[in-house]
């Protein structure tokens, strides 16, 4: 790719150690590695999302640039459409300066932000998209999105560059991460990553004169059907490793997908009764920045890749 310019980020593409996995593939001879995506820009689509939580996008919403690949594959996943290692539209954007003239002609419209989804295996990527649109005098609000298995010393290589970081913590148990997304250390690595955006953050969420989150921390967590158990020890580690004061999205939009129609657990939505349990716990913990979804949120929020803008 040529528009990376990072002697260490060219060396780390080279034979690739970008995040947990450590395929060590040469990414610019091919998509080989666990998240089969090359060198090049893997860029899905870019589009304005209204879907956030409400300091995320706004009023006037946030522009999206959401990543082909992964380095989880979550059976249930809801991006699965372009996550998933058979996605074929990852180049859409082959070259860095198209990319910049399609955010820049959405932040003209007004949107002030811009959101890096499902980051982790593509970082040198995020650092060239954020240079690019400051060498042409763009500084938008930079969120990054991500399932939160990154390196620490990759989180850390992003302090200054990003404004606001968007983690989920999905899981406290080893079992659960590896049944679920094939990472039986995701535990441990994902919370030493969202220790490190804590740091560069603290528990504060910045907000500008309109809501919008300008600078900070917001974890994201989702509750899966037939595992209240689980996300109770979610909130548990963040109220009592971190701080109850960190602001927190707790979500119930999970939706079962064609992938797990017919896993035992999750081919089913999630019991209202069990996301209330889910709340209660985190009253009882003290956390007191943060949001919940109505139950019908699992409606809202399917998104359909094949369209110009899947959220519409």
């Amino acid at each position: 790719m040529e528009e990376i310019h990072d002697i260490n980020d060219k060396r780390i593409l080279g034979s690739c150690t970008l995040c947990p996995r450590e395929c060590r593939v040469n990414r610019f001879e091919g998509g080989n590695g666990y998240c089969s995506m090359d060198a090049g820009l893997n860029i899905a689509t870019i589009c304005i999302h209204r879907g956030e939580e409400p300091v995320i996008s706004g009023k006037e919403g946030i522009c999206n640039i959401f990543f082909a690949g992964c380095n989880l594959h979550c059976i249930y996943c809801q991006n699965h459409e372009i996550s998933q290692c058979d996605f074929h539209g990852g180049n859409n954007f082959s070259n860095l300066e198209d990319v910049l003239d399609k955010i820049a002609m959405i932040l003209s419209e007004g949107i002030p932000a811009i959101g890096f989804v499902s980051p982790s295996h593509v970082v040198p990527q995020v650092k060239a998209i954020i240079k690019g649109l400051n060498r042409k005098g763009y500084n938008p609000i930079s969120v990054y999105n991500t399932n939160s298995y990154d390196k620490v010393e990759t989180i850390r290589s992003l302090d200054g560059m990003i404004d606001v970081y968007l983690p989920d913590y999905k899981y406290v148990s080893s079992k659960t991460a590896s049944e679920y997304s094939d990472a039986s250390d995701y535990p441990e690595i994902a919370f030493k990553a969202i220790k490190e955006m804590y740091y560069q953050k603290g528990s504060t969420l910045s907000l500008d004169e309109n809501g919008r989150a300008e600078r900070g921390l917001l974890i994201r967590h989702l509750v899966l059907p037939g595992h209240v158990e689980e996300s109770k020890k979610v909130l548990r580690t963040i109220a009592e490793e971190l701080s109850p004061g960190v602001h927190l999205s707790l979500m119930s939009q999970y939706h079962p997908t064609s992938q797990v129609i017919n896993h035992p657990v999750l081919s089913r939505s999630l019991y209202k009764s069990e996301y209330e349990d889910v709340v209660k716990e985190m009253e009882n913990l003290g956390f007191r920045n943060g949001w919940i979804q109505d139950m019908d949120s699992n409606v809202n929020y399917r998104p359909d890749f094949r369209k110009e803008n899947p959220f519409e």
